[in-house]
């Protein structure tokens, strides 16, 4: 199957309650991984690539690993998204490239009209070309790669500018600051999800797929393997699985996955190197390490409630 917009995919998860994953993929392993679990679990999927991805593993060698994939699996239903993509040069470079089918604009950093503006240039010329845009509004706390927001600069999405935002820029779906946050560290405290925000934005934008960014859970037995075997995670903490599935239940439609699968790699391998000090053939290592990523990614579809939710023409 060719690869889609998501369109599709968001509008049935909006009317079914459930959320679609979408996991940030930066080498063959953990393309492998993702793809080896949404196809025995048959969901829907959408690959992320960000900027890091594509200056660590170069564009060609991650459209030619995609299309392999495709080929191994021809029965997906797959999208290919930018995530976080900071300039219109960037997005419009993705735009023109056959296998992306969906772009991120995040302008959540400049006020508000400026961040219209971008948005609005994106999205004409996205949809021009057939594809579809999400955008952000609000701030999450936190690190992921190049975007960096102290606790001080993060704030919630205001569901007025939301409809204002929404009505002016005719993005396809918005990332909502709802109290999450970028990285392994995403609560100093007990974790609390905005969900009044969430029910209240849905009302407000009916129809429109809202995302969870930040909405890796961090689980604590994997924080548990990576320390026993040398790692330095301390009080490293997620969101709730629980906290997911009630986002999702109020409109949440797709939900970014990245630490989570760095996680179950770098647990994997410390535990890996532990215990055969003596392998230096990588392949015996990738090969558990990739193994992680489909558990990973088959628990997370589990819990977003996406198995056996693909359309393939």
């Amino acid at each position: 199957m060719p690869l889609v917009t998501t369109k599709g995919m968001f509008a049935r998860a909006y009317e079914g309650g459930y959320a679609v994953g979408a996991f940030n993929v930066n080498n063959m392993e953990v393309i492998q991984g993702v793809l080896d679990a949404v196809a025995e679990k048959n969901a829907p999927c959408i690959l992320q690539i960000s900027k890091g991805a594509r200056d660590y593993a170069g564009m060609i060698y991650l459209r030619k690993i995609i299309e392999a994939g495709l080929e191994e699996h021809p029965d997906l239903e797959l999208a290919v998204h930018l995530d976080h993509g900071p300039t219109f040069e960037l997005a419009k470079q993705c735009i023109d490239d056959p296998i992306f089918t969906s772009v991120m604009i995040d302008g959540s950093h400049l006020p508000l009209e400026e961040n219209i503006a971008l948005t609005k240039k994106v999205v004409d010329y996205a949809h021009a070309h057939g594809k579809v845009v999400e955008a952000e509004l609000g701030r999450l706390g936190g690190i992921e790669e190049h975007v960096k927001v102290s606790e001080r600069e993060a704030f919630l999405t205001d569901p007025d500018e939301a409809e204002y935002f929404v009505e002016k820029t005719g993005v396809d779906s918005l990332a909502v600051a709802i109290g999450t946050s970028h990285g392994a560290y995403k609560f100093k405290g007990e974790p609390v999800l905005a969900m009044d925000l969430v029910k209240e934005l849905t009302r407000r934008l009916k129809g429109l797929p809202l995302v969870m960014h930040g909405a890796s859970s961090v689980p604590q037995e994997l924080v548990e393997k990576c320390n026993k075997y040398g790692g330095k995670l301390p009080n490293a903490r997620g969101v709730p699985e629980e906290m997911i599935q009630e986002a999702v239940k109020y409109g949440i439609c797709k939900v970014n996955i990245d630490t989570d699968i760095r996680l179950a790699i770098t647990a994997t391998l410390r535990e890996f190197f532990h215990e055969h000090p003596e392998v230096f053939d990588y392949r015996k290592y990738l090969k558990p390490a990739r193994e992680a990523v489909k558990q990973m990614v088959m628990h997370k579809i589990d819990v977003l409630g996406c198995g056996g939710k693909a359309v393939v023409d």
